[in-house]
């Protein structure tokens, strides 16, 4: 295991000033700092020990243009907090740190965990293309990925639900009701959860001996945009069921309804997925797929305390549960 003398040897300096340095000492210059921890990283330093009377630290990275989770109707507020109800008490310092891509460029993940004294990591809210993502390949220090997935690095493991039984919870339920042609709408072609669900849906459909062609299915950046494009088309097409990638599409299609004079969900029956708080009170109230956010969160530090034990876990899925309210109901009702 790499020691504070093993990396002062590789650099020609002193215990002292590589000690200093991955303190944060002052009378270190910012240069020799940053080489000192890049060095640190490559040669696989881990910091054992914490100063004496501190608690050890983890942290969650939130993209928060992906996640919102200051507010209690905020889908990650949940998830949050459930790992911080499990960290907390076993004797954790919890920080969330607000990450974006410029701030993820200024500094790799390994350095900026090892100079932050941070253990671990919970990272929620990342899309594909932010450059931490590519880092969580290879990186060392322990990270639990929320509805994202890396193969073949025993430092991360994917936490989430299982999409595939959501989808085939949605479609079954609307299949019982009579609905034979179904459409699915999504945004967020960078976000991989996204991706996952698009193909969990292909995969439903099939399973149900329904159509499960390109057709049948809309992606675009924005949820204005995917309602614009593809929802005249279904409705041409002859659909009379939609299940969307998260609740606030259903819901603005649940507008998009109304204005265009169809009756949800005597006209046409709506799905979402997640069961926002906004859920039961939207007009008609939303059937939807639920994601247990406490429990995900837990469940993140969960695979987290594994992954800091030596214990590799991959990935960690939940069931998902179908909430039947108002917006389900056979076609033609």
């Amino acid at each position: 295991m790499t020691t504070i003398q093993d990396i002062a040897r590789r650099l020609g300096v002193t215990k002292g000033t590589v000690s200093k340095a991955l303190n944060g000492a002052p009378d270190i210059s910012e240069t020799l700092q940053k080489q000192i921890l890049e060095t640190a990283v490559e040669m696989g330093y881990t910091r054992l020990r914490r100063q004496k009377g501190t608690a050890p630290k983890l942290c969650i990275l939130a993209a928060s243009q992906n996640m919102e989770y200051q507010k209690p109707h905020q889908f990650g507020y949940e998830v949050v907090l459930g790992f911080r109800q499990m960290a907390e008490p076993q004797g954790y310092q919890v920080d969330i740190i607000p990450v974006d891509e410029e701030s993820q460029r200024q500094e790799p993940y390994d350095v900026f965990m090892l100079k932050n004294h941070y253990q671990g990591s919970f990272v929620i809210g990342f899309s594909l293309a932010d450059p931490w993502m590519q880092e969580f390949e290879t990186s060392r220090t322990p990270a639990v990925l929320y509805d994202n997935h890396v193969l073949a690095n025993p430092s991360t493991a994917y936490v989430g639900v299982d999409n595939d039984e959501g989808m085939a919870l949605a479609v079954s339920h609307l299949k019982e009701l009579g609905h034979q042609k179904i459409g699915y709408l999504s945004t967020s072609p960078d976000s991989y959860i996204m991706q996952v669900r698009r193909k969990a849906f292909s995969r439903a459909m099939r399973q149900n001996g329904l159509c499960a062609d390109s057709a049948c299915t809309g992606l675009s950046s924005y949820i204005s945009q995917c309602l614009d494009e593809h929802l005249p088309r279904f409705l041409e097409e002859g659909m009379t069921a939609l299940i969307c990638s998260h609740d606030l599409i259903a819901q603005a299609a649940l507008v998009r309804c109304q204005e265009m004079g169809l009756r949800v969900p005597e006209d046409f029956s709506v799905i979402g997925f997640d069961d926002l708080p906004l859920c039961p009170y939207t007009s008609p109230p939303l059937t939807t797929l639920r994601q247990d956010r406490i429990q995900l969160g837990k469940s993140a530090y969960y695979a987290l305390n594994s992954l800091m034990n030596g214990v590799s876990i991959g990935t960690l899925l939940l069931h998902t549960e179908l909430i039947v309210r108002a917006s389900t109901a056979p076609p033609g009702k």
